[in-house]
């Protein structure tokens, strides 16, 4: 007994010193691992529908578009699931093991369009299940004023597995001669490392050290997490920012129209943004640890702006690649995590992962309709008016989030963040 609580007392000293806990530590290396696992698919996929198995584009597109849209369908049964009984790494490590499995379901799949459409839509299920109880376990098992540091630790790993990735597919489609079957073999193995890593390493939520933090709502349904009014006006900047973001494939075939480079090199584009992405997380989201994590959320949203930019108006083509991987690099190391940490102190935790799970539902669908919508503009009026009216919606969308989300407030300590709460306070009457 002396010893479980000396254990818990080090562990609540290690929040309060603001270190990334090993829990963070442990869910950033599954998640380095099980990427590595579904960027080496995701790298190969396109070159082994059309090239190996001679589907249409038409058929591609389909498959592609189930493939990124059936996350947000079920992130909000997943959150709700993590949530109910303390179950989010049960949650979480079953979401891991069916994205696994669907490795396999591409081989027996045999060429065949229904069952690769299947195995990928168990893939992206998987990860959809997976999302929110992971980050609400972040959340729960790091201090409100280190969340940032958190979450820019378990990104910037996130994003090594998403980088290294593609180059072991392609060194692997290079020592097997285009063997295809063997990288789904291989990344269906490492998948599995993730998983049990998952099982070894990461502790459940009973299992996590007590954090100050509101008292626990009780539990509802899958919308209760919207009566919070600031969690409101989160999701609602979240939702108009995301409704006006086209899209990364959209911005890389504008560089390769630009450009003019040779296709073989297309899909080395998202290495150049994930690169930077890995070195400012981190920052980012220290950064908003001191500061606010509104700023730099609203900063990365500006970048992006920046990128869309320079392609309206830049002819200089160095400038123009560079310009725009390190600004759309920025963009996402300023805002993924940073969003889950400005997001997760407003929720209590016996809703937390419901809530994040609406969040990213959100953020997703709003970008799903602006992808659409981009490339309807695109089909109708040509890339330069469609680039410029997505410029024009994201400049408006920054006005409404800049007056939507709620400024940082003093602590007693005079460092910016959440005021200190007082006991009877909820989590409804906390506006930053």
């Amino acid at each position: 007994m002396y010893l479980a609580t000396t254990d818990a007392t080090r562990a609540t000293r290690q929040l309060s010193r603001g270190r990334v806990t090993g829990p963070v530590l442990a869910l950033g290396t599954v998640s380095l691992v099980t990427d590595i696992s579904s960027e080496m698919v995701t790298a190969v996929l396109p070159l082994y529908f059309v090239l190996h198995l001679g589907l249409s584009p038409l058929q591609f597109g389909f498959l592609d578009g189930l493939y990124n849209g059936v996350t947000a369908l079920v992130r909000l049964l997943g959150g709700h699931a993590a949530d109910r009984g303390n179950r989010h790494k049960l949650v979480a490590g079953s979401g891991y093991a069916l994205s696994a499995l669907s490795r396999l379901g591409l081989l027996l799949a045999g060429g065949g369009t229904l069952g690769i459409g299947a195995a990928l839509a168990a893939d992206r299920i998987g990860k959809g299940v997976r999302t929110a109880p992971r980050d609400a376990l972040i959340t729960l098992s790091s201090p409100p004023d280190a969340l940032g540091r958190a979450f820019g630790v378990h990104r910037a790993m996130d994003t090594t597995g998403a980088f290294l990735g593609p180059l072991a597919a392609f060194a692997l489609l290079w020592l097997t001669a285009d063997a295809y079957d063997a990288v789904f073999v291989v990344s269906f193995c490492v998948g599995l490392v993730g998983v049990l890593l998952l099982i070894a390493f990461v502790p459940g939520r009973d299992a996590l050290p007590p954090l100050p933090a509101a008292p626990a709502a009780p539990r509802a349904g899958l919308l209760a997490p919207l009566r919070d009014p600031a969690f409101r006006r989160v999701l609602g900047a979240a939702a108009l920012l995301g409704a006006a973001t086209i899209g990364d494939a959209f911005l890389y075939l504008m560089l390769q129209r630009r450009l003019d480079f040779a296709v073989s090199w297309f899909p080395l584009l998202p290495l150049g943004a994930a690169g930077v992405y890995l070195l400012l997380a981190v920052p980012a989201g220290r950064l908003g640890d001191r500061i606010g994590r509104r700023v730099p959320f609203l900063a990365g949203h500006a970048a992006l702006l920046g990128a869309y930019v320079l392609l309206l108006v830049t002819g200089n083509g160095l400038v123009l690649l560079a310009g725009v991987l390190l600004l759309l690099g920025v963009f996402y190391a300023a805002t993924d995590g940073v969003l889950m940490a400005l997001a997760g102190p407003l929720l209590p935790a016996a809703r937390r992962a419901s809530g994040l799970a609406l969040l990213q539902t959100g953020q997703a669908l709003a970008r799903l309709l602006a992808a659409a919508g981009f490339g309807a503009a695109w089909t109708l009026w040509g890339v330069g008016p469609a680039l410029g009216a997505a410029a024009g919606a994201l400049t408006v969308a920054l006005i409404c989030a800049t007056v939507l989300l709620p400024g940082p407030r003093k602590r007693a300590g005079g460092h910016p963040g959440r005021r200190p709460e007082r006991p009877s306070e909820t989590s409804s009457e906390r506006q930053g």
